[in-house]
């Protein structure tokens, strides 16, 4: 086997498992107002085959778990959502079945904001 198709094989088994996670976690958002656990569920195979295929997480899904219990977050039913601005902008996402918080800073939309007015 040639250094090409070791490569082309590797490329295709991280596409194939951004897919798996991709559907993993849409599957989670959909099964979650039924049964959180199954959505749980579904979360900690995401992760499993992110790790394993060493692909990086989108952000988008990447701060819809905790970081700590890996339970799937929804604002409003397990997770608090809360805008911070000192020290500095951030939002701050609590999970209400761990307590785990978990801060994300949201300068860079605040400076692109500001370039646009």
């Amino acid at each position: 086997m040639g250094r090409r198709t070791r490569k082309k094989e590797q490329g295709e088994k991280k596409r194939v498992a951004r897919e798996r996670v991709e559907t993993l976690f849409t599957l989670a958002e959909r099964v979650f107002p039924y049964s959180p656990e199954l959505a749980n569920r579904y979360v900690e195979i995401a992760l499993a085959v992110q790790q394993k295929a060493k692909i990086r997480l989108p952000r988008k899904w990447k701060r819809r778990y905790c970081k700590r219990c890996h339970s799937f977050l929804v604002p409003g039913k397990n997770a608090r959502v809360r805008l911070r601005s000192r020290p500095y902008p951030h939002v701050v996402i609590k999970c209400l079945n761990c307590g785990h918080i978990m801060r994300y800073p949201y300068l860079r939309e605040k400076k692109e904001k500001r370039r646009a007015d």
